[in-house]
C-alpha cells in the first residue's frame, strides 16, 4: 500500500479537528470521514477500508441516478449499493471487474428477459479460459440472486447453466524438497524463513497471515479468525513456528512487516512472496500452496476429515477432499497394499498349517 509523505495511507492526512485535537482525515472524490486509532494499526486499517467502501457507495448512489429501472446497469448499481458492504474488499475487487465488463456489452438490457440462453452463450464464448467463464458464472449467479430478492425475477437463469470441469489441482502443492530449496536460499532469522515458517505450520490463508502478530498468542495457541470465512480458530503453535518466532520484536503490530515497516497487504504479501519463491529457484511455487502442502502432511499422518476441518476452517467435507486429494490416494493405496500383503501373508500361514496337519 502506498505510504505518502505524512507516514499515512493514500487520501490520508492529519488535521485538527474544532475540538483541537490532530486526528488522520481520510479524503477522496468528495467523501470525507475521520479515521480513529493509531495509524496501520490493524483497526485504523479495517476503517480506512471501510472509508474507500463510502467512495464506492457515493459512487453508485450517483450511479443509480443515470441508469434506466430494471436494467442490468441498474441492477449492478443496486447490488453495489446493498451487497458489496457485506462481502470482502478482495471479493468485492474481483466481482466488480467481472461486472463493469458484463455492463458495458449488456448494460442497457432488461434483466426480466435474461434467459438462461444467454448466460450459456456467454459463458461458451469464455470455453477457452474456463476459470474464467465458471467466475463469471459464479459471480452472475449472485447479481441475479439480488435480482430475485428485488423481486425483479423469479427464478435465476445462471442456475441452469453448467460449470466447466477443470482438469488439474488448481495451485501447485509444495514438495518437501521444495521447501528444503526455499530454507537453504532462505534462512534462519530472514523475513522470508519467517513468512514461509507462519503460512506452513498455521495452514492458514496469506489474508490471515499477513494480520498475525503477538496479540493474536495465548499461550501455547495462536487465535486466528478467518478473513474470508470469519470462522475463528484456536491452533496449537508448532515447535518449529515457536523456534521461527522467538527473535521477533514484540513491539510491532504483526509479525510480517513491508521495508516501510508497515503491515503487508494480503495482494501485496502475495507479490512479495512471489519474489522470494523465485530467488530460490520456485516458480511454480505460491503462497497458497503451502496451504496445500499443510494439509497433505495432516492427511498423510492419517489425520480425519473433521480433524481437517478444526484446523483449516473447512466448512464442508468437499473442501477437504478437494485440498488434500493427492494425499489420500497415496495413503489409501499404501494401506491397500499392506492389507493385500497381509491377507496374502496369512493365507500363506493357513496353507502351510494345513499342509503340517495332512502330513501328520
Amino acid at each position: 500500500m502506498l505510504r505518502t509523505k505524512s507516514g499515512l495511507p493514500k487520501h490520508c492526512g492529519w488535521n485538527t479537528d474544532h475540538h483541537g485535537k490532530r486526528r488522520v482525515r481520510f479524503r477522496k472524490g468528495g467523501f470525507s470521514i475521520y479515521i480513529a486509532g493509531t495509524p496501520w494499526s490493524e483497526d485504523f486499517m479495517r476503517q480506512y477500508a471501510a472509508a474507500l467502501d463510502g467512495v464506492k457507495v457515493q459512487t453508485a448512489d450517483i450511479g443509480m441516478e443515470r441508469t434506466k429501472p430494471g436494467t442490468i446497469s441498474a441492477l449492478i448499481v443496486s447490488y453495489y449499493k446493498l451487497v458489496f458492504p457485506t462481502i470482502e474488499p478482495s471479493t468485492q475487487k474481483m466481482r466488480r471487474s467481472i461486472l463493469e465488463r458484463f455492463r458495458r456489452q449488456h448494460g442497457d438490457k432488461p434483466v426480466a428477459r435474461l434467459e438462461p440462453a444467454h448466460i450459456a452463450a456467454i459463458v461458451a464464448a469464455m470455453k477457452r479460459t474456463p476459470t474464467a467463464a465458471n467466475n463469471f458464472r459464479k459471480v452472475l449467479h449472485h447479481l441475479l440472486d439480488h435480482a430475485m430478492a428485488l423481486g425483479w425475477i423469479r427464478t435465476n437463469p445462471a442456475k441452469l447453466v453448467k460449470r466447466y470441469k477443470i482438469k488439474g489441482d488448481g495451485f501447485h502443492t509444495w514438495t518437501e524438497d521444495e521447501v528444503a530449496k526455499y530454507l537453504r536460499r532462505h534462512a534462519v532469522g530472514s523475513k522470508a524463513h519467517l513468512a514461509l515458517m507462519l503460512m506452513l505450520y498455521t495452514g492458514q490463508r496469506r489474508s490471515d497471515v499477513v494480520r498475525l502478530g503477538w496479540q493474536h498468542m495465548r499461550g501455547d495457541k495462536i487465535t486466528v479468525r478467518q478473513k474470508k470465512t470469519d470462522t475463528p480458530l484456536l491452533l496449537p503453535i508448532a515447535p518449529e513456528l515457536a523456534e521461527a518466532l522467538k527473535d521477533v520484536p514484540r513491539q510491532n503490530l504483526t509479525f510480517l512487516l513491508t521495508a516501510f515497516g508497515a503491515p503487508f497487504s494480503f495482494n501485496g504479501f502475495g507479490s512479495w512472496f512471489r519474489d522470494r519463491c523465485n530467488e530460490a529457484g520456485l516458480p511454480q511455487c505460491s503462497a497458497h500452496g503451502l496451504r496445500k502442502l499443510a494439509a497433505t502432511r495432516m492427511a498423510n499422518r492419517g489425520c480425519t476429515d473433521r480433524e481437517l476441518m478444526a484446523v483449516f476452517g473447512w466448512r464442508g467435507m468437499s473442501e477437504v477432499s478437494r485440498y488434500v486429494r493427492a494425499a489420500d490416494q497415496a495413503r489409501l493405496a499404501e494401506q491397500a497394499f499392506a492389507k493385500g500383503r497381509n491377507s496374502e501373508q496369512q493365507m500363506s500361514n493357513h496353507a502351510t498349517g494345513l499342509d503340517k496337519t495332512a502330513s501328520k
